[in-house]
């Protein structure tokens, strides 16, 4: 492969990064070209990006949707870690 070929092509683990950092601080021209390209190809990386949207909805808005619970409180992750022991 042509060295512009293989600067085109990221592994999973890279365009994942690139989802996150286009969701924090936007991504170069090179960056969301490469992440387009990428994303073409793996389904996988394209529906990381769905549901890293979808999480990142979900945390945002969380105080304004009474329905969904906060972060779990130390004591319940006590409990929690206590029964999967003993099972």
């Amino acid at each position: 492969m042509s060295k512009v070929i293989q600067k085109l092509f990221l592994s999973c683990r890279k365009a994942t990064e690139l989802v996150e950092k286009k969701q924090l601080a936007g991504l170069s021209c090179k960056e969301n070209l490469q992440l387009t390209t990428h994303k073409l190809m793996c389904y996988a990386c394209r529906n990381y990006e769905k549901q890293s949207y979808f999480i990142d909805f979900i945390l945002k808005n969380q105080d304004k949707k009474p329905g969904i619970p906060g972060p779990p409180s130390p004591d319940l992750k006590i409990r929690i870690k206590k029964e999967i022991k003993s099972k």
